[in-house]
């Protein structure tokens, strides 16, 4: 198991993949709360891309979102792997998949090359529990 902890200090630039502009989503939250905490989030969904979500420009695609340290995916479990292994291409370290979303095949091509994954859980929930900062620390 990843240290949460960790990654989300060590965590500076986030790409957020099926970022919502509707605030009763959870994405929309989610990325209000990152962004709160001092990360750079860049939300992806190529429906919204050229619009703004919490005043951030919306972009289609992940490779447009780059260089990130972290991917965070609001996606389907099936749909999660295609996604995780187009980050693992463009070099993001952490793959973070919300809760419910879990694909442990990629998860698996992830780790063998080195990257950190988590699945099924929440960077909000994750932050609350561990009592992290109020913000993370600029690098």
């Amino acid at each position: 198991m990843e240290n949460t902890r960790d990654i989300l200090l060590a965590t500076r630039r986030i790409a957020l993949v099926g970022a919502s502009d509707k605030p009763h989503r959870a994405s929309h939250e989610v990325m209000g709360f990152l962004l709160a905490r001092g990360y750079e989030v860049t939300p992806v969904n190529p429906a919204l891309a050229g619009r703004e979500i919490h005043g951030q420009r919306v972009v289609a695609s992940l490779a447009e979102a780059g260089p990130l340290d972290m991917v965070d995916i609001f996606r389907r479990s099936e749909e999660a792997g295609a996604v995780m292994d187009e980050a693992v291409a463009l070099g993001a370290r952490t793959l973070w998949l919300q809760l419910g979303v879990v694909d442990e095949a990629a998860a698996a091509r992830a780790r063998a090359k080195g990257f950190a994954v988590v699945m099924d859980r929440c960077p909000v929930i994750e932050w609350r529990t561990q009592g992290l900062p109020p913000r993370v620390t600029p690098v």
